[in-house]
């Protein structure tokens, strides 16, 4: 697969200045869902907040650590989300720093209803690695606001990537987590990834009209508006994609995602394939598909 940014490449565990007040760290974490690996942020210059900790790495812990100068602390963990590569490290740099931990909730908050019953009924996630024993120190609700000493963050639950997604808003710029990346698409993978919530995340995010997204994977994104009205038009025309493919008769969502990925590499078939099933939930709700015999991973959809 084409490198989508062969400029990028931030050698990880050196913390880059972004702009006055603001640092990212890479984590050694690099794949192909990951990209380069995790941006960690680290906000202010005497109590900084540390906005997505990361994976559980020691070397990432050290580089973060070893980021502060002796008249620096950290005072704020930030998490926009429970997934391993940007959680499980919340931890045990809370325990080295005494920081609390600040998230929306445990791994199983923000789910919609239909995801509470899918999951119920069994359907697990695609592998994409949920931080199960996630919990916050505190929860912080929509329109929440952390003060430091010297910045403030508002957060902004943004459901759809997953369910306690929050993205963090910071004079014109919104740390965006897995929500917007410029890189590439974000991966909505239910019962965890919501299409519905997403693109109701990403129009909200629209409304509040950034100037720049400092997302979870990959470089900054300067041209905010454009980048999260190019995810909204590529949803919709996946949506358009897929309705145009049933229109060929009734199919399953990997039959779907194999006829429209067709230059998707394998190891990238299954994430594909938990995309469309995303678009078809959506639809369903929608009332433009039906489900035989009901609505599953598995089921044969039909356009109405």
């Amino acid at each position: 697969m084409q490198d989508p940014d062969p400029g990028f490449s931030p050698l990880p565990g050196v913390a880059e200045t972004l702009r006055p007040g603001l640092r990212r760290i890479l984590a050694p974490n690099a794949s192909p869902m990951t990209y380069r690996g995790t941006n960690t942020y680290l906000l202010g210059t005497r109590n900084l907040a540390v906005i997505d900790p990361g994976p559980q790495d020691e070397r990432h812990l050290a580089a973060i650590l070893a980021a502060l100068t002796p008249a620096q602390q950290i005072s704020h963990i930030l998490v926009t989300h429970a997934h391993i590569d940007h959680s499980p490290l919340a931890r045990d740099l809370s325990a080295a720093t005494g920081a609390a931990v600040l998230a929306y909730g445990d791994a199983q908050a923000g789910r919609s209803a239909v995801m509470e019953r899918l999951s119920r009924d069994g359907l697990a996630g695609g592998g994409e690695g949920v931080d199960a024993a996630f919990a916050p120190d505190q929860c912080l609700r929509d329109g929440a606001r952390v003060i430091g000493d010297e910045w403030e963050v508002i957060a902004h639950h943004t459901p759809g990537h997953f369910g306690n997604h929050l993205c963090f808003e910071w004079e014109d710029a919104l740390f965006s987590g897995d929500l917007v990346m410029g890189w590439a698409t974000s991966l909505v993978s239910p019962p965890d990834g919501d299409l519905t919530d997403f693109m109701a995340s990403c129009a909200a995010m629209h409304a509040r009209a950034p100037a720049v997204l400092y997302p979870g994977h990959g470089r900054e994104v300067t041209e905010a508006m454009t980048r999260i009205s190019a995810l909204i038009a590529h949803r919709n025309g996946r949506e358009a994609e897929i309705l145009a493919a049933l229109s060929d008769g009734a199919a399953t969502a990997d039959a779907l995602a194999r006829r429209i990925y067709r230059e998707t590499p394998a190891a990238l078939m299954g994430a594909a394939t938990r995309n469309v099933f995303a678009h078809l939930v959506d639809l369903y709700g929608k009332n433009r598909v039906t489900a035989e015999p009901e609505l599953s991973s598995s089921a044969i959809f039909s356009r109405v």
